[in-house]
């Protein structure tokens, strides 16, 4: 009797990304879509909780989870537009930021630290956000990816710095994929007591595996069983 050779397949790779451009991103997701935006009043109406849900421009589902403070006097998760004379961060102008709160206080202001899981409905193939900390110059950012089984897959990290000068230097942190094995990743920072935000999500969605509707299915069968008597016949 022959033996079977058995052989693993090689693993994806998955790869750090440092520039929005380079991820060549298909898909996106933008903070304002959220429906709620802090613009320095209190109302407790635009606070988000510690975890909710979003979808993306191309409809993809995924659910935020930010750990509650340790701190309770520390203000919920919210997301604020980056703008002159507002809100100053070292994003874009004009940038909606998903911000993990903060405790109104002259800098640096205690805040929490996060960090952000982002777990999707389908696993990607790639994603990634620019990050900056509230109140810190210089920091580490780190992006970890896990597979669908919550095995890590790696880490990353890279340096990053924090101002107000709104000319879109914050860092970018992403991983990519050779395959869509991406089902969640966490951005977090090296600062243990301060705010965390992300701006706009870049994603290289993976393709569907829906199940056929019922319809659909029953068409195909229909067709399946025309052709076999076509051949029953012809035979």
């Amino acid at each position: 009797m022959a033996s079977a050779v058995l052989t693993s397949l090689p693993a994806a790779a998955v790869t750090f990304v440092s520039d929005r451009t380079d991820l060549q991103g298909t898909d996106s997701l933008d903070w304002a879509s959220l429906g709620k935006v802090f613009t320095g009043i209190p109302d407790p109406s635009v606070f988000l909780g510690n975890s909710f849900t979003a979808t993306t421009e191309s409809g993809l589902g995924l659910t935020v989870e930010i750990p509650p403070a340790s701190n309770p006097a520390i203000l919920p998760p919210f997301v604020f537009q980056t703008v002159e004379g507002g809100i100053e961060t070292n994003f874009a102008d004009g940038d909606f930021v998903l911000f993990t709160g903060l405790l109104p206080a002259p800098p640096p202001a205690p805040g929490n630290p996060g960090p952000i899981t982002l777990t999707f409905d389908q696993p990607v193939a790639a994603v990634g956000s620019q990050i900056a900390v509230d109140d810190i110059f210089d920091f580490t950012g780190f992006i970890s990816a896990f597979d669908t089984d919550g095995n890590l897959l790696d880490t990353f990290s890279t340096p990053g710095t924090s101002s107000l000068e709104l000319d879109n230097s914050a860092a970018f942190l992403g991983v990519a994929s050779d395959e869509a094995n991406i089902a969640s990743v966490v951005f977090s920072s090296s600062v243990s007591n301060s705010a965390i935000g992300i701006n706009a999500l870049s994603l290289v969605p993976g393709i569907s595996t829906a199940v056929p509707e019922p319809a659909t299915t029953a068409a195909f069968l229909v067709a399946a069983g025309l052709m076999m008597g076509y051949r029953k016949n012809m035979a």
